[in-house]
């Protein structure tokens, strides 16, 4: 066959292949298999396909035109001869490609400089890549690297050996713990979330106790307790790559299967997308935590904190891009659901660093977004609109409509909140515009509210303002309010509720403002969405307030300033402003009702959270 020329010599294979199938010399797919492994050539496979449709396309012309019969029997015996070999290919494929991929995975670890060599194994473990490498490839890399190990040089070996020995840990620590994946769910009645009371219950606590490193016994346990995962990572005195690799592929593999369990609960999809958002973030989190403290620990030395740090990076990055491709991607909110108040406080500042180091893609603009909603609930106001200028002419540039509707909607929110009310009017017009023209419901809907909530506060800068006015601007709240219901989203209800209630105080209509604000509560408490909650809250405090029902105003006032504390937002300072005239104007009287409050109140935020409220009450007395 060397005489031959490439596609001769394949032709002449498969013909051979079918002679022997019909003198009866072929006894099993697993013999086709074999001639095939032997006479094709890594990196020619579309040439055999070709030749391979060539020979399928010559005996089917021959079963179409053939009158004789015993010729076409034996076309009819050439095709189911040629239709072994495709099966049998498509297995050569299929396993000559992972192959290729792990012996590719190699080359790029050993060429790279040592600097490089774990960016080359992120990026050969990248979900978002087309070719990641499955569990089975990675037990087949670690031997590969343990071979390649032997034959280098001493420093190339052990930085080799590490990979493998991490990769091969990685492994075992995930069937350690893949049994109790989601077991804590059903323990004590835990409640679903990452925002669970430290215990016995807790996911991080139930998966310590399958592992056998201590390093990462000890990481868990501190996760338990809601413990920085940066403070944890600067204390560490000694960390080799080993433990590192370890903990990537064991922290990747605990995200994707809670993702993939939530995503799976049909009962209630809404539930299931609510918590996967979660997980999302709290893995990204995690992550950006850890990336912050190995850079800031002291002991290691200055190749691993680099290493690890940058190494971590990268995994945030890696989770934030699989997230941002999601259809429940939350564009409109819910970024705060189901985490500790101890995360929440840090969650933009965690993140912001990695997103610098993303290119200008559709995912950036996403993630993008959900960061400057964030930078808005947490007051930070300029900060939030160059988040939302910038994911929107990314956006724009990548055709993604609904992505650059939301901005619209953020900016126009973002705007009332600095109370240029014209240009929120401007933003929520041109996002109803265009959602109209691209048939973004989600966005319509959001768009009419942020219309109608803009035109009502405007009008209030207007003296002796017509009638007409705010009756217009209600009817652009109850059209998106409307829609809202139609489409079944809750975030978006939650959004219509509070801003039809805050629109009815500031018209100084206590009693339909608290009918709304009531829904809107409910609906920001089913989405998980915090901040809503709060905002609710706090202009309920104002409407009991006005309609002089003291205990009320003051049970919704500590919720919505602890709830709005607890994510960083300014806005806590709106209810505490309250409790605190309600304070002068009670005496002694308000910490009575304080304390009659103190069962409803700890059943909402805990016993911390209500020995918290008279600290709150105080700061905000403090100057500046």
């Amino acid at each position: 066959m060397s005489d031959l020329s490439p596609s001769d010599s394949y032709l002449q294979l498969i013909d051979q292949i079918v002679q022997m199938t019909l003198k009866g010399n072929i006894r099993s797919k697993e013999q086709v298999y074999q001639l095939l492994v032997e006479g094709v050539s890594p990196g020619t496979g579309e040439l055999f396909e070709r030749c391979l449709q060539t020979q399928v396309e010559s005996v089917q012309t021959r079963l179409e035109t053939e009158t004789d019969e015993l010729k076409q029997a034996k076309a009819a015996r050439s095709r189911r001869a040629l239709q072994t070999i495709q099966g049998e290919w498509e297995r050569w494929q299929q396993q000559n490609q992972a192959t290729e991929a792990i012996a590719s995975v190699i080359q790029n670890i050993i060429t790279a400089e040592a600097a490089q060599r774990l960016t080359e194994f992120l990026r050969a473990i990248d979900p978002n890549q087309p070719q990641c490498l499955s569990a089975s490839q990675l037990k087949q890399l670690a031997v590969a690297l343990q071979q390649r190990g032997d034959l280098s040089s001493s420093e190339t070996q052990q930085e080799l050996y590490q990979l493998a020995a991490g990769i091969r840990q990685g492994l075992m620590s995930w069937d350690g713990v893949q049994n109790y994946l989601v077991s804590w769910i059903y323990d004590q009645g835990q409640s679903l979330g990452f925002a669970s009371t430290p215990g016995q219950g807790n996911p991080w606590t139930v998966w310590s106790k399958q592992l056998t490193n201590p390093l990462l016994i000890q990481l868990f346990r501190a996760l338990a307790l809601n413990e920085s995962a940066s403070e944890f990572a600067a204390r560490i005195a000694a960390l080799d790559t080993s433990t590192w690799v370890e903990l990537v592929i064991l922290l990747q593999y605990l995200q994707q299967g809670l993702v993939a369990w939530f995503d799976r609960l049909v009962y209630d999809a809404k539930v299931g997308a609510k918590l996967s958002i979660s997980t999302f973030l709290a893995f990204s989190i995690l992550w950006s935590q850890l990336a912050r403290g190995f850079d800031q620990a002291t002991a290691l030395n200055s190749f691993h904190k680099s290493q690890f740090s940058e190494g971590s990076f990268q995994v945030t990055l890696q989770i934030l891009r699989s997230f941002a491709q999601r259809p429940y991607f939350p564009l409109y909110g819910g970024v705060f659901a189901s985490f500790p108040g101890s995360q929440l406080r840090s969650i933009v500042n965690y993140l912001n660093e990695p997103l610098k180091r993303v290119e200008g893609t559709q995912e950036k603009a996403r993630i993008l977004t959900l960061i400057g909603s964030s930078e808005r609930a947490q007051g930070l106001l300029e900060r939030a609109k160059e988040f939302h200028e910038i994911a929107r002419e990314i956006a724009s540039e990548a055709g993604d409509r609904p992505c650059e509707i939301a901005n619209l909607n953020h900016l126009s929110r973002t705007c009332v909140a600095q109370k240029h009310y014209s240009d929120a009017i401007n933003y929520s017009q041109r996002a109803l515009i265009l959602s109209r023209q691209a048939g973004d419901r989600l966005g319509e809907a959001n768009a009419l509210v942020n219309l109608g909530y803009s035109e009502v506060l405007q009008a209030q800068q207007v003296e002796h303002a017509e009638p007409e006015l705010y009756e217009a601007a209600i009817s652009y709240l109850q059209q998106g309010l409307k829609l809202a219901e139609q489409l079944g989203d809750r975030q978006s209800q939650a959004f219509a509720f509070n801003s039809l209630g805050i629109a009815h105080v500031v018209l100084e209509q206590p009693q339909v403002a608290i009918d709304y604000l009531a829904e809107g509560l409910k609906a920001a408490q089913v989405s998980g969405d915090l901040y809503l909650q709060g905002l609710n809250l706090a202009y309920l405090a104002e409407a009991y307030y006005r309609l002089q029902e003291t205990k009320r105003a003051i049970y919704a006032g500590c919720l919505g300033m602890y709830f709005l504390e607890t994510i960083a937002s300014r806005d806590w300072r709106q209810p505490a402003g309250l409790l605190t005239i309600l304070q002068g104007q009670l005496g002694e009287a308000f910490s009575a009702t304080l304390a009659q409050l103190r069962p409803e109140l700890i059943a909402m935020i805990g016993v911390d959270g209500y020995d918290h409220l008279p600290t709150l009450i105080e700061q905000y007395r403090q100057p500046g």
